[in-house]
């Protein structure tokens, strides 16, 4: 049984905006029946290019309903230029919150608009089609669409992305592509946010040590131990000296010692600092622990 907020069942027990515009200035469809999800989105401009009619029609769940909902309200009013900027998660954090298993019907929000918009500006003339090459052929999802989701939404399992968009969520053959795809934006992300890191030969911080400590093993090294069915937690940083422990299988395994020199230790010093060394609190590892990072 899912659970619910407030706002999700009162948009979806009473809808805002159902139906469909007749003349409407953009039109979007995205999903299809035969994948269990469906949204057609129309919307009309009023003489100042502001959205002064939304409406929708939508073959879901209860999620979809209200996700699709939302959707138009939150465009009302607004210019095209500031509804393309409309996220998944603003959809679903203006419901209070979606089941991780029901995002994708945010996200399936997020593409009949954007997909509605570029029909207003091709004039109608051209289908929205999906870009890039088909990594899930059992839901047509294209690897463009697991990278976006990945990234907006800073996800590190293949669970997450299926949650997101469903891609791996039918034969499952592609769940290794996908997991070389969160590998890869993730270890992009980290690239990019550790360009703002002191330049070389500048003294860390011991907070910033430990910040980018944090986000290293978040980004770096967790999504690696995850896909084995295991998991490290950052137990305290003493000088140079990281101190981990080990969850899940990895607490159990007898390569321990082997991930935490050429897995953990190499990521930490090719991130953070070529002086860093680390050590495995063994006695965390064996008492049961919430996973704090």
């Amino acid at each position: 049984m899912w659970e619910y907020t407030d706002k999700v069942r009162d948009h979806f027990f009473n809808p805002r905006n159902v139906g469909e515009i007749e003349d409407a200035d953009g039109t979007g469809e995205v999903g299809s029946l035969a994948c269990g999800d469906a949204l057609k989105l129309t919307f009309k401009l009023d003489e100042n290019g502001r959205i002064k009619d939304a409406r929708f029609k939508t073959f879901g769940c209860a999620s979809a309903i209200a996700s699709s909902s939302v959707l138009t309200e939150i465009i009302k009013g607004m210019t095209l230029e500031e509804a393309v900027k409309v996220t998944n998660r603003d959809i679903a954090d203006y419901l209070g919150g979606l089941p991780e298993q029901k995002m994708h019907c945010s996200v399936m929000g997020r593409e009949a608009l954007e997909a509605a918009i570029e029909n207003y500006k091709t004039g109608g003339t051209k289908k929205h089609e999906l870009e890039g090459r088909v990594v899930c052929v059992c839901f047509g999802v294209t690897e463009k669409e697991i990278e976006r989701v990945i990234h907006e939404n800073d996800l590190t399992t293949v669970e997450q992305v299926t949650n997101y968009c469903k891609a791996g969520g039918g034969c499952g053959g592609c769940k290794g592509e996908i997991e070389k795809i969160i590998e890869r934006v993730q270890g992009q992300k980290a690239k990019e946010k550790i360009v703002a890191a002191p330049a070389k030969g500048q003294k860390l911080t011991n907070i910033h040590k430990i910040q980018l400590i944090q986000q290293t093993i978040n980004e770096q090294i967790r999504p690696a131990l995850r896909a084995d069915g295991g998991n490290i937690e950052l137990i305290d940083v003493e000088g140079n000296k990281v101190i981990v422990a080990f969850r899940g299988m990895c607490a159990k395994c007898h390569l321990a010692e082997f991930t935490i020199k050429d897995v953990v230790e190499a990521k930490l010093r090719e991130f953070v600092s070529p002086d860093l060394y680390v050590e495995e609190d063994r006695e965390s590892a064996e008492q049961p622990h919430h996973h704090r990072g």
